[in-house]
């Protein structure tokens, strides 16, 4: 693999990105810490056993090829790139910040990628471990897959979950906890250590909250229809929940739940309602395809939609706090557009090699600093300083076409 540097500064000025990360310990222990801490006060608070903590983000993309199930792992710290098992025939991958999960028509592969954060609310953890594929989920077909620090929920295409035991899978072991009763619509997804879910029993599903054995343990307060619910997401300030209507928000605190609709200010139109969520992890701003040429933007803080006008987008994403809509468009370039006015501010070269009808979408993966758009095609992917006017700022050439592409260490 060649890294190529592009250090030719674009004109016109930067798009300025705040991130506030506080780097300090403190010594009480947190629960939330993937694995707890050691006791011992000989042992560094967030200690992770076997896996080396860093000062910054630990990156990693992970990377597929359907045809010939080639699997690499490109580290976007050092550049190197790891070759992980073959694993012929995906057609989606998801990951959680750590493990990867390609899904194809008979199952799903799990692949622990060795990089991820551990977040304690006032400072962060950055841990890079062995790359390492830890095996096949069992019944998985079609499976969606929603993880938190303590389980990961994986429902099938006939609504029936499974959680498996997240310390497991760390430990490269797949060992399922229990399968809840029942099915559900759409994904279970786990939060403020229960599960949301959408029972489906007769007329409009409706929001349930579950505990960790699949018992209905709290109804949010609030009306919770939610017809025709596609598409989740997780943010600082609860779980968005995507509806024919808009979206719901739900809330826990102090163990008690709440959803609020947040809708959209009109009728839309069934095509140009949005489905699937795509953020920076953890960030209050989201975006989704609104048809063919816009892209809704749910800023989750404010309650709002705005759409943006763009071209036929490909993919669209933002790094949220104030950054651009980034848009993959069918010219093979990335946009960059003010969310509050819809303007047009910058686009890049173009970066995709001519694409065959039948190819997977790329993607925009977006962390705190960086984007990056892979090229199947051209064998590439490129990184993006999505601050700097859209600067390209390397591009990696890789010996696989990277169809499917997700980025961990987040």
């Amino acid at each position: 693999m060649t890294v190529r540097r592009n250090v030719t500064p674009w004109a016109s000025a930067a798009l300025a990105l705040t991130a506030l990360l506080a780097t300090s310990c403190a010594r009480e222990r947190d629960n939330d810490a993937r694995p707890a801490a050691s006791s011992s006060s000989s042992t560094a608070h967030g200690y992770v056993k076997g896996a080396k903590e860093a000062a910054e983000q630990q990156s990693r993309l992970i990377l597929n090829d359907p045809a010939d199930g080639a699997g690499r792992v490109l580290d976007l710290i050092t550049g190197k790139v790891h070759t992980t098992d073959r694993i012929e025939g995906a057609n989606r991958l998801g990951t959680d910040g750590r493990f990867g999960y390609l899904h194809t028509s008979d199952g799903t592969h799990v692949l622990d990628s060795g990089a991820w954060t551990v977040n304690h609310g006032d400072h962060v953890h950055y841990y890079s471990a062995a790359i390492r594929d830890v095996g096949d989920l069992p019944r998985s077909r079609r499976a969606q897959v929603r993880s938190d620090v303590a389980v990961t929920a994986v429902t099938d295409h006939a609504g029936k979950s499974v959680l498996y035991d997240r310390s497991k899978l760390e430990k490269g072991e797949i060992a399922s906890s229990r399968t809840l009763p029942g099915t559900y619509t759409g994904a279970v997804v786990p939060y403020g250590e229960h599960l949301l879910a959408f029972a489906g029993e007769g007329g409009t599903p409706h929001l349930v909250v579950l505990d960790r054995k699949g018992r209905r343990v709290a109804a949010p307060e609030a009306d919770v229809e939610c017809e025709r619910p596609r598409g989740d997401a997780v943010t600082r300030r609860g779980v968005v929940l995507g509806c024919a209507d808009g979206a719901l928000l739900v809330r826990a605190e102090d163990g008690a739940f709440s959803a609020e609709k947040i809708a959209y200010s009109g009728d839309v139109p069934a095509k140009e309602r949005a489905a699937t969520f795509r953020q920076r992890p953890g960030s209050d701003t989201l975006t989704a395809p609104a048809g063919d040429d816009a892209v809704w933007v749910l800023d989750v803080t404010e309650r709002t939609w705005t759409r943006v006008e763009t071209g036929p987008v490909v993919a669209a994403t933002t790094a949220g706090e104030g950054s651009p809509l980034l848009v993959l468009e069918t010219d093979g370039s990335l946009h960059g557009y003010d969310v509050a006015t819809g303007k047009h501010l910058a686009r890049t070269e173009q970066l995709l090699t001519e694409q065959k009808r039948t190819d997977s979408a790329p993607v925009i993966e977006v962390d705190r600093s960086r984007a990056y758009v892979n090229d199947a095609r051209g064998k590439k992917v490129y990184e993006i300083d999505y601050n700097d006017n859209l600067r390209v700022a390397r591009s990696f050439d890789l010996d696989i076409e990277p169809v499917l592409m997700a980025e961990t260490g987040r």
